[in-house]
């Protein structure tokens, strides 16, 4: 009970939105994408997924990797294999469509125009073969043919399989309301239970429906018989009311509260609540998964510290994080995505006392604080002042023992320094950078850094913190 108390305590807006976000993504890509072979191997690859994780958490590192490479390569060959199928379900719907429409299934067809003139080829024993597709690009499936476009009357039909028509021995594609190719070539079943009776029409019609989701009804010529070819299933369709029903249910058309809706919305609600499922488990493993461990030292950022006063000291430069969470997030954190402010906003001069909490600590989501140390850090302040001091020219080495140093003026003499008061009241020299003799001429200019100790002090605004040394030497008598 504590557990699952502290599980919730931690449970913040921010997951709820990124769990629900991400489960509405995925559930629409399944609304997009039933039934089409995309959908199918997806499906495999979420599989493939599963076995990784399995095989990460049981220290199987090459069965892991091999798998992660395998998926890895076979979501770049989906795209590229399956580019056509892609595009056809997107171009086919606007943007409602995509985002929250669920009318892939519905749409407006001539039943009752297919099945008057499925009967009436029948009943003159003309051989027919009518491809109705469902939600899967069949494009790639069928071949040859000349593209028709024209409005499905039953005159239409009946001509297009008359005996003398040169594209009579085709199959005709169905594509809403208009025939959008006649004289089509579709694949061969390669079946060996079918029965000998059963001509090549009967095969190809098979071979369609094997490898789709499109419906094919067949007109036999020798015994004037309609069949229906849907999946991996041929049957004979008796009347005419049977086929309407049939092409009704391929087509969506159906009763709102009818048997096929019903199974619809319990399909449909099966795939939001699988997908919130999945996404929930997977930002588990991701955020709540095995706890791992980690220290890092980071250094302290000062805030908001009034412009007229400088730091003198700090008790500590940096702290130590003691940070637990899934080995995934800890192994993604970045340097810069761990910091550790401190407000000065209220400090006053002389030595203030900060307490370092997880309000003074930024972790990415995700990432909890366990420990940290030093807890408390001592930050010292002063008041800013600005005094000018002498500037001395640091000599180091020794001359040459015939020359002596005749003459050295620095340019310029003195030196504008802003820093602590405290600091600042005990200093009252400002000393070049060492200078070597051994660099010395006869007469020269030479240019010389100020060293100005400690770091805390800076040379005031629009003043050098270099200068000029102009020396003269001669030689000794």
């Amino acid at each position: 009970m504590e557990n699952l108390i502290r599980f919730f305590e931690g449970f913040r807006w921010q997951d709820v939105v990124d769990i629900g976000l991400n489960s509405y993504i995925l559930f629409r890509f399944y609304v997009l994408f039933r039934g089409t072979y995309v959908f199918r191997v997806l499906i495999g690859l979420t599989m493939l997924w599963f076995f990784q994780q399995i095989a990460g958490y049981m220290g199987l590192i090459v069965t892991s990797w091999v798998v992660q490479g395998i998926v890895a390569v076979a979501a770049l060959i989906i795209v590229v294999v399956f580019r056509n199928e892609i595009r056809s379900v997107l171009q086919a719907k606007n943007l409602k469509t995509i985002l929250w429409g669920f009318s892939a299934k519905t749409r407006v067809a001539p039943v009752d125009v297919i099945a008057d003139s499925a009967f009436e080829l029948a009943r003159r024993n003309h051989g027919a073969l009518i491809v109705i597709p469902g939600d899967e690009d069949i494009h790639e499936l069928i071949q040859g043919g000349i593209d028709w476009n024209g409005d499905i009357s039953r005159e239409m039909i009946l001509s297009i399989f008359f005996p003398d028509n040169p594209v009579h021995d085709g199959a005709a594609v169905i594509e809403g309301d208009r025939v959008s190719r006649v004289g089509a070539i579709l694949p061969l079943s390669r079946r060996d239970d079918l029965p000998s009776h059963l001509g090549t029409r009967h095969r190809a019609a098979l071979g369609l429906a094997e490898g789709s989701d499109a419906m094919v009804v067949v007109v036999s010529e020798e015994r004037g018989e309609v069949s229906l070819a849907k999946g991996s299933r041929l049957r004979e369709i008796g009347g005419r009311r049977k086929l309407i029903q049939k092409l009704e249910e391929h087509f969506g058309i159906s009763e709102t509260d009818g048997p096929q809706a019903k199974k619809e919305r319990l399909e449909v609600t099966t795939a939001a609540l699988v997908s919130l499922l999945f996404i929930a488990g997977f930002w588990f493993s991701i955020s709540r998964g095995l706890e791992t461990m980690v220290t890092f030292d980071v250094p302290i950022e000062y805030q908001n510290r009034d412009p007229n006063m400088e730091i003198v000291h700090a008790s500590v430069n940096s702290v130590r994080l003691n940070l637990s969470g899934s080995g995934t997030l800890i192994k993604s954190i970045r340097p810069e995505q761990v910091r550790v402010r401190l407000d000065l906003s209220n400090s006053t001069a002389g030595q203030n006392t900060y307490a370092i909490t997880s309000n003074n600590i930024s972790l990415p989501p995700g990432i909890v604080l366990k420990d940290v140390a030093p807890q408390n850090v001592v930050v010292d302040l002063d008041v800013t002042v600005r005094k000018e001091l002498p500037i001395q020219i640091d000599w180091a080495g020794r001359l040459p023992e015939n020359i002596v140093l005749a003459e050295a003026a620095v340019e310029p003499q003195r030196v504008e320094i802003v820093g602590s008061k405290r600091v600042l009241e005990n200093i009252q020299t400002i000393y070049t950078e060492k200078v070597p003799l051994d660099r010395l001429r006869d007469v020269g200019v030479l240019e010389a850094a100020l060293a100005i100790q400690p770091a805390s002090l800076k040379v005031a605004p629009g003043a050098s913190d270099k200068v000029l040394i102009k020396y003269l030497t001669r030689r000794r008598e």
